[in-house]
């Protein structure tokens, strides 16, 4: 028995949306772990108690709060094929991330000043957690700014005027990347 067009589209779009599903978990999962030793070695003798995070990190996490407004207003334009303003919501979010980017490396910056290192004598536990949880999210988060840039490529040569599934799994994306380094900001804020 043969598929016919919708049939396989619709497969399709459900593969789709279940390889997106299974990354997320599996990014979820290993943050999961880490955050799960983290909480474990809060036992060891070595442990920094009075551990600040840096103020850079609070700007992070109002920079990737408005970046998932502004693309929740592009998809609201790409839902309403316009293709101008959803490059502009999309061209902010994608400036937003870059902030994001800089802030994070502030913080990085103003955690060095205070003698806070991820490796060598200076270093404890506790940084070189804070710096592996930071960065692994920085590594996801230049996925998310790549898928940006397809997204706005894709989306100024109108290929999402009729099928707009790529876009739904970069927002989805983005959103997650987005709760994920609230997850993580405030796990790192009360668990200190």
């Amino acid at each position: 028995m043969e598929l016919n067009e919708q049939e396989i589209r619709l497969k399709t779009i459900k593969a789709k949306k279940m390889m997106l599903l299974f990354s997320m978990l599996s990014i979820a999962m290993t943050f999961a772990g880490l955050t799960s030793a983290y909480i474990v070695s809060k036992s060891r003798p070595d442990w920094l108690k009075d551990f600040e995070l840096p103020f850079a990190f609070i700007i992070s996490t109002l920079v990737i709060f408005l970046s998932s407004i502004s693309i929740a207003i592009s998809k609201k334009n790409v839902k309403n094929n316009d293709v101008s303003k959803t490059t502009f919501w999309l061209f902010v979010t994608f400036i937003l991330g870059i902030i994001f980017v800089i802030s994070q490396f502030l913080g990085f910056n103003e955690l060095v000043s205070l003698g806070y290192f991820f490796t060598g004598a200076q270093s404890t536990v506790t940084t070189s957690f804070l710096y592996v949880l930071t960065v692994l999210h920085l590594a996801h988060l230049f996925a998310g700014l790549i898928v940006l840039i397809v997204v706005m490529a894709n989306n100024y040569k109108n290929k999402y005027k009729v099928e707009k599934l790529g876009f739904e799994l970069a927002v989805t994306f983005w959103h997650f990347l987005g709760v994920l380094w609230l997850y993580l900001f405030v796990f790192l804020y009360f668990f200190k």
